[in-house]
């Protein structure tokens, strides 16, 4: 008798644009569908795990200290936040520029349950962000210089002309919708892993404004009172409108431009 062994196909053809453009539809729909309390309970974690990414970098900021190299190293820990968010598919605001954007504009509709979605997100995630400051500032439970390190970031981040903060903003959510983009064409696990580090690790390195991971830096500086709570609701203006320009027209728009081109 032929000794017959059970083998597993694999698929490891490249999804096509179309079949990646269609893949985030359905994602989309199946968000809207949600309700405005399990979106917030999400949008929340999604805001507090996001400090992950502030935590990481301001411990190794800590512990190695400020030079160049030691500066570098941190930020390959900047990822952390969006790995722990994207692959656990907890609400992210800068996300939601690419799924229902793209629903928008496949189906002519839609739009009002979009506005709904982004806010309830929005305004979770920087619940959840102010959470994370409250936890990392006040409560006692980071070492002293970490906490140090994170307000410094924070303070960091708030300086800027609004012109530079909305351009630094179209960068970054061009990057995370882009991050959103890949993640939906990868097949693997480990896929969506390397792709979210790669693209987060620019946007840490680049010191790219996001509206809701650099909340969580610039709102534990402002519990810590080293930057004044009008300067952050001005940088979150201008973070938050440049995000949603580059999500919305550098990844959505111009990726449904090639699709519709092709089908």
């Amino acid at each position: 008798m032929p000794n017959h062994k059970d083998e597993t196909v694999v698929d490891t053809q490249r999804l096509t644009a179309p079949q990646i453009f269609h893949a985030a539809v359905e994602n989309a729909e199946e968000e809207l569908k949600r309700s405005a309390r399990k979106l917030a309970f999400s949008g929340f974690a999604g805001g507090i795990t996001l400090g992950l990414t502030a935590l990481a970098v301001a411990s190794v900021q800590g512990l190695l200290g400020d030079g160049p190299w030691q500066q570098f190293v941190s930020y390959l820990f900047y990822p952390i936040g969006f790995i722990a968010v994207i692959i656990g598919r907890a609400q992210l605001f800068t996300e939601n520029t690419l799924y229902p954007v793209v629903l928008v504009l496949d189906q002519r509709r839609h739009f009002l349950a979009t506005l709904r979605l982004w806010g309830v997100v929005f305004s979770s995630n920087i619940a959840g962000a102010l959470a994370f400051a409250f936890l990392a500032v006040r409560s006692g439970a980071l070492h002293p210089e970490i906490v140090a390190k994170l307000v410094k970031l924070g303070s960091d981040a708030v300086v800027g002309s609004s012109a530079s903060l909305f351009w630094s903003g179209v960068i970054g959510g061009w990057l995370i919708a882009l991050v959103a983009w890949m993640v939906t064409a990868s097949h693997w696990t480990i896929g969506q892993v390397a792709m979210i580090w790669l693209l987060t690790f620019i946007v840490g390195v680049g010191r790219f404004a996001h509206c809701i991971v650099t909340s969580g830096e610039i709102l534990s500086a402002v519990l810590a009172r080293a930057v004044p709570g009008p300067a952050y609701l001005h940088w979150l203006l201008f973070a938050t409108m440049g995000n949603v320009v580059g999500g919305v027209v550098i990844v959505s728009l111009l990726n449904y431009g090639q699709v519709k081109e092709i089908i």
